[in-house]
Formats: structure tokens, C-alpha cells, sequence
């Protein structure tokens, strides 16, 4: 059955099947895992993790894909189709709950998604996601530098790199016009998130105040009591949220608070 990806919807089918390879060694999948895979589009991962893996939970928007991937999953009865949007289902209810997250995910929802399962998925140990290259540099950047915000801060606080692989173009269908890349990421004891993202995501509302002001605008605290905060774990009071290290919003937050 032949498939038209949507423009729409962002749809770059995964279709060669030579990446599989990297994808399961940097997502050291395991017979007793439970993976999560958002946006399956015509199941060719999903045949492959499938055959490697305890059960996988299959997320797809696109209802008209039901049939391509119902036919291209036939006899693999561990996987469990949904459909609908996956910023909208309730991905900590599924059962058995996900270890990993291993998805081609759809550049629209990438960033939101994998913010959103750090804390809302906590089941979740190990992400290996494919994602616009800009994307996967976004999660690991370095303080002071131009890809820095408050997606590297929480990605940082919450997990650490183990693995990055760069995708070229040529292994979607239809080509993307940007470069991709794998990325992996496994969970590390930290903060608790839910604590400290208002003022991270406060302090990156404005990018170009103060520290100080940003977190005054968003109406998250006054300037005076920023300032205080800032002076309590060492910073210069027109600080900038690019400047501060992911540990130091953890310092911030418990200070204001």
C-alpha cells in the first residue's frame, strides 16, 4: 500500500533500514525492555524493536497509517498501537509502563515531548530519539553559548549523553532539507524538576534582560528578591539566564525559595 507522508504533519518516514542498527546499540535495548515509540509512521522500527524487546507502546497520530502499519506488524503481537496526539495521551498510564523512549520523532513535537516525559514519565531510564541536528545540539549545550536555553538546562538536570550518531538525509522518505541526528540520554539522580522549571523557564522568557529582570517580568518574584538570590550563590546581579550552569538554577531556586 503505497503512503503519501503528510507535509502537514511533518511526516519523514524512516525507511532505511541500515540506521536500525545504530538505533539499537546506542538504545542497548533488551528482551526485558518496554519501549515507547512515538510516531512509527510505517512501522519500519517498530519491526525492529519489536523483535528485540518485551513490549512496545506504538504512538501515531495519523489515523490513515492504521492499515500500512497493522499489515506491516502483522504476527508481532507485543505491540500496542495508539492513536492520537502524544503531547495529549496520557503516556504515564500505559502498561506496562516505558523504559526507553526510541522514536523518529516528529520535528514539530520533539522538544516538548522529551521536556515533558523528564518528569511526567518517570518510569522512563534511557531516551534514544532522532531529531532535527539543531535539536539534539540544543539538549546538550554549553553554558554561554547560542543553542542554550531552558530545553539544555532541564535536559541536563535530568539525564547525561551517552551516545550521539549523525543521520544524513538520505534515510527518509521524503528528504528532509535539514540534518538529524541520533541522540541518547539515560536518567541520572537529580532535582526535582517541577521545582525548578518556573524559574528556568522564567529566566529564558526575556533572553536578552538581566536574569533578574526576566524573572521580575514573568512575574515569578520581584527584581529586589532576584537580585538577593543572585548575590546569595555568587552572581553578578545583571547575570544573564545563559550564563548560569544547570546546578546554579537548582541554586537559584532553593535560593528564592
Amino acid at each position: 500500500m503505497s503512503v503519501t507522508p503528510k507535509k502537514a504533519l511533518g511526516q519523514h518516514f524512516l525507511v532505511d533500514e541500515n540506521i536500525l542498527g545504530v538505533i539499537g546499540r546506542l538504545a542497548t535495548l533488551r528482551d526485558d525492555d518496554v519501549v515507547l515509540e512515538v510516531g512509527p509512521g510505517l512501522g519500519v522500527l517498530t519491526r525492529y524493536l519489536a523483535d528485540r524487546v518485551a513490549t512496545v507502546h506504538a504512538v501515531e497520530l495519523d489515523r490513515s497509517l492504521a492499515e500500512p502499519l497493522e499489515s506491516a506488524l502483522e504476527g508481532r503481537s507485543n505491540v500496542r498501537l495508539t492513536f492520537g496526539d502524544a503531547l495529549a495521551v496520557d503516556l504515564s498510564s500505559l502498561e506496562p509502563q516505558p523504559t526507553k523512549l526510541v522514536a523518529n520523532l516528529p520535528y514539530s513535537i520533539a522538544t516538548p515531548l522529551v521536556v515533558e516525559s523528564l518528569d511526567g514519565m518517570p518510569s522512563l531510564e534511557r531516551w534514544c530519539v532522532m531529531v532535527q541536528r539543531e535539536v539534539a545540539d540544543r539538549f546538550f549545550a554549553s553554558p554561554r553559548t547560542k543553542a542554550y536555553g531552558a530545553v539544555s538546562v532541564l535536559v541536563q538536570l535530568a539525564t547525561r549523553k551517552v551516545g550521539f550518531h549523525a543521520v544524513p538525509p538520505t534515510v527518509f522518505r521524503p528528504r528532509p532539507r535539514v540534518e538529524s541526528a541520533l541522540v541518547a540520554f539515560e536518567r541520572v539522580h537529580g532535582p526535582v524538576l517541577a521545582e525548578v522549571r518556573p524559574v528556568v523557564d522564567a529566566a529564558f522568557a526575556h533572553r536578552r534582560k538581566t536574569l533578574a529582570n526576566s524573572l521580575s517580568l514573568s512575574g515569578l518574584t520581584t527584581r529586589t528578591a532576584a537580585e538577593t538570590a543572585l548575590g546569595e550563590i555568587g552572581k553578578p546581579l545583571q547575570a544573564r539566564a545563559e550564563e548560569l550552569t544547570p546546578t546554579e538554577f537548582v541554586a537559584i531556586a532553593v535560593a528564592l525559595r
